[in-house]
């Protein structure tokens, strides 16, 4: 008789992981005619102002600048948006490349994003149809004439929440209204992928409740990072004042990261055939398949 497969969950965050800018910033909006560093500062702004979560107001900043310039804020416009997205070099491969390698250790790999951008506009994406669910930020959409027209945030993701949708992918919640069975009590063998086979990638300090949420019910997670880019390290006070802010490189956060106990490894943002990257996901399967290859299933 023939074993039962192994399910793996790796899950990815989207900026800075696997592509390397800002998903609003490629065409979202330069269509609007507003310069990124504009937007972002008027988000910043906008939440202190109204003591608001910064994700909820990016997202009504988005509605709100689409109806200044008259542009309808359809799911059909951020999916062109998503269109001239860039990935970092061989994630148009690795997808398939990595769950043909773990099908032949009898493990089914299950790609997950967890994400503060938009899902509208990853499912608009040349990388898309990898998933097997998008936990992104969403808009609740009502007709307006004849088009669906975004009204307001539905799904608002910040770097704290994350951790609540690995939680859905332990059970196979693949929503975000259905809390009650989040919470409930589930016997460990009727759960849909177990922690331990899970893996987390992601490329900055907001990855953090993710990457060790994974690592302390016995998952793994990588912290990746782009070589060519310096990151802002920020430390904040009690009251979420910023008291010192420098730049480091992006490996010198990842490997900070790893100092502290945040993550297993580190690698750069390669995801090409043979590259640190993949040698290390590849020993994770190898990892998973001898510890659960001569357990009855």
């Amino acid at each position: 008789m023939p074993r039962k497969k192994i399910k793996m969950a790796i899950c990815y965050d989207f900026d800075g992981t696997l592509s390397p800018q800002y998903m609003q910033n490629v065409s979202f909006l330069p269509k609007l005619g507003i310069t990124p560093n504009d937007f972002w500062k008027e988000v910043k702004a906008l939440a202190k102002r109204q003591n608001m979560d910064e994700t909820l107001a990016y997202m009504n900043l988005m509605i709100d600048k689409a109806k200044e310039k008259q542009i309808p804020l359809t799911a059909k416009f951020l999916m062109e948006c998503g269109k001239d997205i860039s990935f970092f070099p061989g994630v148009d491969t690795w997808f398939d490349r990595i769950k043909h390698y773990a099908k032949s250790k009898n493990i089914e790999v299950e790609h997950y994003i967890i994400t503060s951008g938009n899902e509208e506009i990853i499912r608009g994406t040349a990388i898309k149809r990898h998933f097997k669910y998008i936990f992104a930020c969403k808009f609740a959409y009502e007709y307006v004439y004849k088009d669906l027209i975004a009204q307001k945030p539905a799904a608002a993701v910040n770097y704290t929440n994350k951790t609540q949708h690995l939680f859905r992918i332990n059970k196979g919640i693949f929503n975000y209204w259905q809390n009650d069975e989040v919470n409930k009590y589930t016997p460990k063998e009727k759960k849909y992928i177990d922690f331990k086979n899970m893996l987390y990638i992601g490329d900055g300090e907001t990855d953090v409740p993710c990457m060790k949420m994974v690592m302390s019910q016995g998952g793994h997670a990588i912290a990746v990072y782009n070589p060519e880019t310096k990151a802002v390290k920020e430390r904040k006070n009690a009251k979420g004042e910023i008291v010192r802010a420098e730049k480091l490189s992006s490996q010198a956060v990842a490997l900070d990261l790893f100092n502290h106990g945040r993550v297993n490894f580190i690698a750069p943002t390669n995801y090409e055939e043979n590259s640190r990257l993949e040698q290390i996901v590849k020993n994770i399967i190898d990892k998973i398949y001898l510890e659960q290859a001569n357990v009855k299933n």
